[in-house]
């Protein structure tokens, strides 16, 4: 099933690096603008959010439309750390405010060991 929006966590990732990829996997991007620590532009007609050090050393990176090349976060996180080369985690599924805090933790990490489930405690 398709998800209404991406979000996935970079960790070590280069702002310029990650706009080209973009570019390359979605279409040119708009100038950056930035208001206050969050950075946004148009990728094709996709919005994106990029918000360095969001949680630590991760970055967000946030996809606002459910018309991008992946369904959902999974597959958009395999396709930036085969980029990229730097770890990417996502949520295992769409976000559900009903979850609980166990399920809310628990997160897919995509590194140069694998794919696993791991325990992030974000908040």
């Amino acid at each position: 099933m398709r998800q209404p929006d991406i979000e996935i966590y970079l960790k070590d990732a280069e702002h310029p690096a990650v706009a080209s990829w973009l570019a390359t996997a979605i279409g040119p991007c708009t100038a950056w603008q930035q208001k206050g620590q969050t950075y946004k532009c148009m990728a094709g007609s996709i919005p994106v959010t990029w918000l360095p050090r969001a949680v630590g050393k991760w970055h967000s990176l946030l996809l606002d439309s459910d018309a991008t090349p992946w369904a959902n976060d999974l597959e958009c996180a395999r396709a930036a750390f085969a980029a990229l080369g730097v770890e990417v985690r996502c949520a295992p599924g769409g976000w559900d405010e009903e979850e609980s805090d166990e399920q809310a933790d628990s997160w897919i990490r995509i590194s140069s060991d694998g794919e696993e489930t791991i325990v992030w405690r974000t908040g």
